[in-house]
């Protein structure tokens, strides 16, 4: 094995679906171990950049000029928090082999004719900017490929976390909710794709009745009565819940405009909450519980791991499975998906393949990214 100390060092970014902010870490690789991580922060957005980008996704006829002007001025907020995130560590750039950028997602459209994903925050000025050689632009070359370009984080998933007697699920909740399957079977195939609405919908209502970005540990949810007729229209009208997968989808698609349509808002601001959190909820046990798999256990990460409420309410619909949070496997459940782009610019600057066909339905395996110096 070799040394530790000169194992390669990766910097991966992550601007979930929720709008909230930029993860950065800091990872080293070890060969035959678990990454390891050696610095992470999170950066929120400021208000009037968030609100940039909120207007963007909701705004189908935005216009280009506004796109590229919030490109760049995200290039810029991303190098800044990058160079500030490196000072605060015990890390040189010399140091750094590369930077993984997912990037902000505004557009993700996959199942037309000519799909489309689209990812701001341009890397040349991130690159300009920090001397770093940086991987960005990962999902559209799986698209070119036929696949949906995400999710991308289960090959990192089946790397760190597969285990040989037990079959697992990795549970991202973000703004989308995205599930990993990993068989105990090595022979068996990884697989995953999105199960719908995450945080998304809840933290829109959160802004909505609370003047707050979330719902903190789901409480005014849990305050709140379920109704189970409402419930059943929101998920037997959208076709999303039963299409089969490989399947992803957006916070553009799971909108302001699809939480109007789904009359839910008629309801108390309590009960409205409690409502798309029973839907969250239902809909992503609804997935584990028709894989052709029996599941053992399910791991969870993202920024929903801190919502108790609705993680009450996935046990009470999963009563068999074991659900914890991805922390009890060693790796932080707020910053794994910020690891995955760290580790997949690895994979792309070694010339691996970074995408899963039985995961994004992509034609066959591919190299992702474009690498800028």
């Amino acid at each position: 094995m070799s040394d530790p100390a000169d194992s390669p060092i990766f910097l991966g970014t992550m601007s979930g679906t929720s709008l909230d902010g930029l993860d950065i870490v800091a990872v080293k690789f070890l060969a035959g171990d678990k990454p390891e991580l050696l610095g992470s922060h999170y950066i929120p957005y400021p208000e009037s950049l968030r609100q940039a980008l909120s207007e963007l996704i909701g705004d189908e006829a935005a216009t280009l000029s506004k796109m590229s002007e919030t490109d760049s001025r995200l290039g810029h907020f991303y190098a800044e928090a990058i160079l500030n995130f490196i000072k605060g560590c015990d890390i040189k750039t010399p140091q750094i082999t590369a930077l993984g950028s997912h990037g902000q997602t505004l557009r993700h459209e996959p199942d037309l004719e000519h799909a489309y994903t689209l990812q701001i925050g341009d890397p040349n000025i991130i690159a300009a900017k920090t001397g770093l050689t940086v991987v960005a632009d990962f999902r559209r070359r799986d698209i070119a490929l036929g696949g949906q370009g995400a999710p991308l984080t289960p090959a990192f998933h089946a790397d760190v976390f597969r285990h040989n007697q037990l079959n697992r699920v990795i549970l991202n909740i973000g703004g989308i909710a995205n599930i990993t399957i990993l068989p105990a079977d090595v022979t068996a195939p990884v697989t995953g794709f999105d199960t719908g609405p995450g945080n998304t919908l809840l933290d829109l209502l959160s802004r909505q009745f609370l003047n707050q970005s979330y719902d903190s540990g789901g409480v005014f949810a849990s305050q709140g009565k379920i109704n189970p007729n409402k419930l059943k229209d929101a998920i037997d009208h959208e076709p999303y819940f039963r299409a089969p997968h490989p399947k992803s989808t957006g916070t553009d698609y799971f909108s302001a405009t699809w939480l109007q349509n789904s009359g839910i808002l008629a309801l108390t601001p309590a009960d409205a909450m409690a409502t798309v959190a029973e839907l969250v909820a239902t809909t992503i046990a609804s997935a584990i519980k028709n894989l052709e798999i029996t599941i053992d256990e399910c791991f969870i990460c993202g920024g929903g791991v801190h919502n108790q409420h609705l993680l009450n309410r996935l046990q009470t619909h999963l009563p068999k499975v074991k659900l914890d949070s991805t922390a009890s496997l060693g790796i932080d459940p707020d910053f794994v998906e910020a690891m995955a782009f760290a580790w997949l610019a690895k994979q792309t600057l070694q010339q691996q393949p970074g995408n899963l066909p039985k995961v994004t339905n992509a034609q066959k395996f591919t190299i992702l990214g474009a690498v800028y110096y």
